[in-house]
């Protein structure tokens, strides 16, 4: 008899022990943080994108330029910042789903660069009207509807 009660005991805590486990098991299963994996190349933000085509024509840096024409957004602000030729873009963007991005309140310094022959006007009307924008093997294209691309940019890494 005590032998059966003692089996019986045993048997218990192996039950309840593989029980036990088994639960432990599912909630370590349910508690897995997955990560989502983002693919960078078609990441908008936190990008210097230099300019390489306006309106269909190749850019390049004029005489006198201080430096090639680009912009960054900074994701954590909303702010656009950037050189277009002479002066200094700021402004704010906001994104969509489905690659739609508005910029807002965009504006220029106002230095004056009588050596370089550089329309920055083009560029910025590129910000008022773009609406989306496509990204493929770090070339970023400005867009308006489903038209052919206002502005091309190329990702540059430092």
């Amino acid at each position: 008899m005590r032998l059966s009660i003692l089996f019986l005991v045993l048997f218990s805590f192996i039950v309840v022990g593989c029980g036990g486990n088994k639960k432990a098991e599912k909630e370590a299963t349910n508690n897995v943080v997955t990560t989502e994996q983002v693919n960078t190349d078609q990441v908008i933000t936190e990008k210097y994108w230099k300019l390489i085509k306006l309106e269909g024509q190749d850019v390049e840096m004029v005489e006198n330029q201080e430096r090639e024409i680009f912009f960054t957004l900074n994701a954590e602000e909303n702010a656009v910042g950037g050189f277009a030729g002479c002066n200094y873009i700021t402004g704010e963007y906001e994104l969509d789903k489905g690659n739609l991005i508005k910029f807002k309140n965009m504006g220029l310094t106002m230095m004056l660069c009588p050596d370089v022959d550089v329309n920055e006007s083009e560029l910025m009307e590129v910000f008022e009207l773009t609406d989306n924008y496509t990204i493929h093997n770090d070339t970023l294209e400005l867009n308006v509807a489903k038209r052919a691309p206002l502005a091309v940019f190329a990702a540059v890494y430092f």
